[in-house]
This record gives structure tokens, C-alpha cells and sequence, in this order.
């Protein structure tokens, strides 16, 4: 009995080594991590600097200023407009989400909300109006300025567009990874592997785009924005997940996970936008791929492209920082890449061969 038991610890050990279950453990509290960021992130939106700005004549202005400002929480950062046509192009613009404007000839207000920028905002916008317009025995109607397109009916199309662009860059450099080794065996391979990653990008771009576009109709705007998006999205998510495999072997696909799906997805202002996020994922949101993709698609499919400069930085520095370490890695450790390009169960070749 106990010969048997010492067999089977024996055959146990050999079965899970220290290595797999560390991998096991790694994967444990990956999947937990999942579990906190989504529900941390999503499980009870609420406003925080919600940019409502307030169109009033002088006497009346401040004393709504001052009402919206008083909103608990820090729930809203308020401001003015000259009229209501400024007030709509500080919303097309993606300055503010909201405008108040009073009508000092009836008891009926107008709030002036984009859907498209996210229609969980415009209904905290309107909550927050009309609890305002209840206390002065006034009322509020919504006028939504930039609305969402048919297909888009959740407004949720431009970040499931980027989420599918970001799995595909992540998972083509993973199995580029898990079929040839990690690291690449020499600079030029590596850079070959970043040139197939390239074409892979221009690919999921074009069908991306084509997709919530032409084919289903699910998004306006220029096809020719969004390939060139997608592209980019793709390209920088699997040069960088390619940069982890070359720093941590295996592990970086786990790490590739950890930033792209734990921390990028709940975090990307799809479900809801950044002012009615916790703070944590309110923060690094705009810094990951996912947010930077989700905003930049949504500006090209319904805000004439305003406001992309930065979005797009962070995803060309995503692009740039993969592809450097991924070049530098090779650079400085080539006998360790040649010893892991070798096919499993294929003897080292002897010195001199």
C-alpha cells in the first residue's frame, strides 16, 4: 500500500512538475483578476467629472453652475456656453457630454446629450438634469445632437470592433510564439515574424472594417479610417505581446492577457464611458489599446475624427516600444533564442558541426 502511494506521488510529480504548477497557480489568479476587473470595473457605474456645461442668461447661469457643481459625489464638472449652437459643437467636438439649456420664456428646459458618445452617460446626464429641474419646478427634455446609427443600437459596435482587433493581435503572436519558440532565433527572424504580423494587421483590418461597415452596416464613417485603425490596433497589440514572449518565454502570452483582457476591455469606456468608471480603470483606460482603439473608432464613426491625436500616439507607442524590445531581446541574447527555436526532441547540433 504504501509502495503504491509512493508510485503514485512519484507519478504525480513527474505528471505536474514545479514548472506546470506554477503555471497553474499564475493561471488561478489570472482568472480571479478577470473576475475582479470586470465586475470592479462595471458592477456600479456612477458619475464622476461628467462635463455638463450650462446655457442661461447671466442672472440665471451661475445659480445652475452652482446647482450642477453641487451634485454629490464630484459627480459633475459643470461649465458654460455661449448658446445652444456652441453648446452642440462643444458635444460634437467630445469637450463636454451635455448641455442644460434654459428656457427663460416656459418651465421647460433642454438638455442636450450624444448618444454616441456613450448613451449610459447621456442617461446620467438626464438623471441628473431633471433632479435639478424637479427642485426649481421646472422640467427637462432630451435632445440627443449626435445620435446612434441603426445598427449601432447600444452603441457598444466600435468597441467590440477593436476588443475582436486586440484578440487577434495578441493570439497571432502567441501561436507565431508557441510554433517556433518564443524567442527568435536571430534579428532577421524576428523580423520576419513582425513582418507577417504586419500583413496579418493589414488583413484584420480590412475585414474589420468591411464588417461593421458595408456588410452588416453596424457603423458609420470612413471604411478607409477604420482599416487604417484596425491596422494599427492589431500591429501594436502583437508586436507587444511578440515583445513578452521574447522578455518572459510562455509566461508573456499570460502577461499579454493580464494587460489586454484583465485591465484592457473593462477598462475601454465600451459598456460605459470613462466618467462613470471607478477610478483605477477610469485611469488606464485611455493608455491601453483597447480604450485608445474604442475612442478612436467611435471619433471616426460618428465625430469626424476629432480628438485622435492622442489616442493614436498610444497606440503608435505601443507599436514602437514592441518592436524595439522585440529586436533588442534578439540582439543581446542570440544562443539562448537558437536553443529554443530547436524542434522539441531534437539534439543540440555538436560544436563544430
Amino acid at each position: 500500500m504504501a509502495a503504491s502511494g509512493q508510485g503514485f506521488v512519484a507519478e504525480f510529480k513527474d505528471a505536474v512538475t514545479p514548472r506546470a504548477a506554477l503555471l497553474v497557480i499564475a493561471v488561478l489568479l489570472l482568472q480571479l483578476g478577470f473576475i475582479v476587473s470586470y465586475v470592479g470595473a462595471l458592477h456600479h457605474p456612477s458619475p464622476h467629472q461628467l462635463s455638463i456645461s450650462v446655457v442661461a442668461p447671466p442672472e440665471v447661469q451661475p445659480k445652475l453652475v452652482a446647482a450642477l457643481e453641487a451634485v454629490p459625489d464630484d459627480a459633475v464638472k459643470a461649465g458654460t456656453a455661449a448658446d445652444p449652437a456652441d453648446a452642440i459643437a462643444l458635444i460634437e467636438d467630445q469637450r463636454i457630454y451635455a448641455a442644460l439649456v434654459f428656457d427663460p420664456t416656459g418651465p421647460q428646459d433642454t438638455l442636450l446629450v450624444a448618444d454616441a458618445r456613450g448613451p449610459a452617460a447621456a442617461r446620467a446626464a438626464e438623471e441628473i438634469a431633471t433632479g435639478i429641474a424637479k427642485g426649481q419646478g421646472r422640467t427637462v427634455v432630451v435632445q440627443d445632437v449626435v445620435p446612434l446609427a441603426p445598427g449601432d443600437a447600444e452603441g457598444l459596435s466600435s468597441f467590440y470592433l477593436v476588443i475582436g482587433w486586440c484578440v487577434g493581435g495578441y493570439l497571432v503572436a502567441s501561436i507565431l510564439g508557441i510554433s517556433a519558440g518564443s524567442r527568435p532565433a536571430s534579428t532577421s527572424r524576428a523580423v520576419i515574424r513582425l513582418g507577417t504580423l504586419a500583413l496579418y494587421s493589414v488583413a484584420a483590418g480590412i475585414g474589420g472594417a468591411l464588417i461593421v461597415g458595408p456588410v452588416l452596416d453596424a457603423l458609420p464613417g470612413s471604411t478607409w479610417g477604420l482599416l487604417g485603425l484596425g491596422s494599427l490596433v492589431v500591429f501594436a497589440v502583437g508586436a507587444f505581446t511578440m515583445a513578452l514572449q521574447c522578455l518572459f518565454g510562455i509566461v508573456g502570452i499570460g502577461l499579454a492577457v493580464l494587460v489586454f483582457v484583465v485591465l484592457g476591455n473593462p477598462s475601454a469606456g465600451g459598456v460605459f464611458p470613462p466618467p462613470l468608471m471607478p477610478a483605477f480603470w477610469r485611469a488606464i483606460g485611455a493608455w491601453i489599446p483597447n480604450g485608445a482603439g474604442t475612442d478612436v473608432a467611435r471619433s471616426i464613426a460618428y465625430f469626424d475624427a476629432t480628438g485622435i491625436a492622442v489616442p493614436l500616439m498610444v497606440l503608435v507607442a505601443w507599436a514602437v516600444v514592441g518592436v524595439a524590445v522585440t529586436l533588442l531581446a534578439v540582439s543581446f541574447r542570440p544562443g539562448r533564442e537558437k536553443e529554443e527555436e530547436r524542434p522539441p526532441g531534437r539534439a543540440p547540433e555538436p560544436a563544430g558541426a
